[in-house]
């Protein structure tokens, strides 16, 4: 990331308008090609050209390095491995000048650093490679000049950023780095016009006959003068010709000697050998590449068995559907493996990705999908999560699923709770990770294997497998009847290939489980007295006689109605009033 911001930052100093989409697109194929010519500069420096011109084939086709150099690939590896290959080449060269270049070495090691996390395997070797020289004795006081003066340059560069602000410190810095290549670059000119540089084979005779960093066991020496200085010492050197000539003649003859013995028709049948193997290899390497590496990995591909291909397209279902239908403010569980993809194509948040250097935080998420249902629902309580994502190859037949990659994830949370997970409870007394009825009863009820399976029980592949068989494990799962408290199936794709799963919210009042309340009725009195009252033609007497015999009083002392002796005695002062009326 740090190379691709600084490359962008140049191109748009020089006002060439790049997005930096396109700079990390195009990142790893233009280090791919300088890669394949630092290797041919590194081998030549230890063989010859014929060797540098192979391995530069070599690298440019191999596939362990294709898959991480083509467009697109925007990993560590596409710039460390041209890191790597040009600070050995680098060091190679200035090991004989004793130890010279010590600021293009520098320059790549920090490239390296930044790019990537191996290069403890250059910083470690080369000290190692110097201790072995300073035993040999082949040091000079050079090396003891170079680190002093390196020391110092450091410690002006503290003092500088601590004296100075962060911008003008980086202004300073570009200054004199600008500077520092102007007096390079004019210095190289100068030389040139003057002709004071000229071919280095006219400056000094490197021995032919010792590989790079060796120490020259011949004292040779070349001229720069006219041819007839050379002359005026031959005399002196033809007596030294003479007695080494017998020794030179004696090499040449047994090199000879050894040469006759191989024939032509072996020489042709390894030649034919070595050829076939190359274009073995060139094809081997053309297929890979347009198969493995050319393709989207979030799009699988299939082949039936008349040849034709079935696209599955299940990962980019899934990350539309929760691009649609979750809020935009959601937070999926889900692997490290798939965090990018996640927030890249669905836009929503992840607890972990490929970028998640803190171990615990993931520790975590393996500890929550290795527990059983209800202790990793406290976990996603406490991380707030709203969904769960896993992947699920056992219909298809997908290899790269969750639960291949399960024991990673009970290792990982191991070893940072070992008092809850342990990774000999998920395997068989024997020793076996298996998923059918053998299985250990904690892989049965652990969170991934009930997600996974999840009505995957109910379903039959085909006519010849029984319900619930694993295409993946070709087993038959030995837990079928699966159900959940705490979640609930979200979406699964076509194929089954990626499942979400939504985590219920806890309700605001749990259910009570008390009993049903038994409501005994209240004894009810009817009053069996007559009306006293005479019958009149009115019917006013009748009525309130009928309501008075079916009028059902409260036993309660504290009620409100009225008693019968009140109501007679009412009725009777009524009645009284209406015979003084009418008389």
């Amino acid at each position: 990331m740090v190379t691709a911001g600084l490359i962008h930052y140049i191109l748009n100093l020089l006002h060439v308008t790049v997005h930096i989409r396109d700079v990390c697109v195009f990142l790893a194929p233009v280090f791919s090609g300088l890669t394949a010519i630092s290797t041919y500069l590194l081998t030549r420096e230890l063989w010859n050209q014929g060797a540098g011109l192979l391995a530069a084939c070599f690298i440019a086709i191999v596939p362990g390095y294709i898959s991480r150099s083509v467009a697109g690939s925007f990993d560590n590896e596409g710039i460390a491995i041209f890191a790597l290959q040009f600070t050995y080449y680098l060091w190679v060269c200035s090991s004989p000048e004793g130890f010279g270049g010590v600021g293009h070495k520098l320059n790549t090691r920090l490239d390296a650093v930044s790019a990537w996390g191996g290069y403890v395997f250059i910083i470690n070797l080369i000290p190692l490679h110097v201790f072995a020289l300073l035993l040999m004795q082949r040091y000079s006081r050079r090396v003891y000049i170079g680190v002093f003066a390196l020391l110092q340059a450091y410690a002006f560069l503290q003092y500088l950023k601590d004296r100075l602000t962060r911008q003008e410190f980086q202004t300073l810095f570009f200054l004199g780095i600008s500077l520092a290549a102007c007096i390079v670059f004019l210095t190289v000119i100068y030389l040139t016009y003057t002709g004071l540089s000229t071919s280095p084979s006219l400056h000094r005779c490197r021995s032919t006959s010792r590989p790079r960093g060796c120490p020259s066991s011949l004292i040779s020496t070349s001229w720069s003068a006219p041819s007839q200085q050379a002359f005026g010492f031959a005399s002196r050197t033809s007596m030294m010709n003479a007695c080494l000539a017998g020794k030179v003649r004696k090499h040449v003859s047994e090199q000879e000697k050894a040469e006759e013995g191989l024939g032509p028709n072996i020489k042709s049948i390894v030649t034919m050998l070595m050829l076939m193997l190359l274009m073995m290899f060139a094809v081997h390497c053309t297929w890979v590449t347009s198969n493995a590496y050319s393709s989207p990995s979030v799009v699988l591909a299939s082949y039936n068995h008349d040849g034709t291909r079935n696209i599955l397209d299940d990962f980019r279902e899934a990350y539309y559907w929760l691009r649609q239908n979750t809020d935009e403010h959601a937070r999926v569980m889900s692997w490290w493996d798939y965090g990018y993809q996640i927030a890249g194509m669905a836009n929503r948040t992840t607890l972990v990705d490929n970028n998640t250097w803190n171990n615990s935080h993931i520790a975590l998420v393996g500890k929550a999908m290795s527990s059983n249902e209800s202790a990793a629902y406290e976990i996603m309580r406490s991380l707030d999560v709203d969904y769960v994502l896993i992947i699920f190859g056992g219909v298809i037949g997908y290899s790269g699923d969750d639960i291949n990659k399960f024991l990673w994830m009970v290792r990982i949370a191991e070893g940072e709770h070992p008092k809850d997970i342990r990774e000999s409870d998920y395997f068989t007394p024997q020793g076996e990770f298996r998923v059918d009825k053998a299985g250990s009863p904690t892989l049965l009820n652990c969170l991934m294997y009930k997600m996974s399976y999840y009505r995957f029980g109910e379903m039959q592949l085909d006519f010849r497998t029984p319900p619930g068989f694993d295409r993946t494990r070709n087993a038959e799962i030995g837990n079928k009847d699966i159900k959940f408290k705490h979640l609930e199936e979200a979406f699964t794709s076509e194929h089954w290939l990626v499942r979400i799963y939504k985590v219920k919210r806890l309700e605001n009042r749990e259910a009570l489980d008390h009993k049903l309340r038994s409501v005994v009725s209240r004894q009810k009195y009817t009053s069996k007295k007559v009306s006293v009252f005479p019958l009149r033609r009115d019917g006013f007497s009748c009525s309130l006689s009928f309501m008075m015999l079916s009028t059902t009083y409260s036993c309660d002392p504290h009620t409100h109605l009225q008693t019968p002796q009140k109501i007679k005695t009412t009725l009777n002062s009524r009645e009284r009033k209406e015979t003084s009326n009418n008389q």
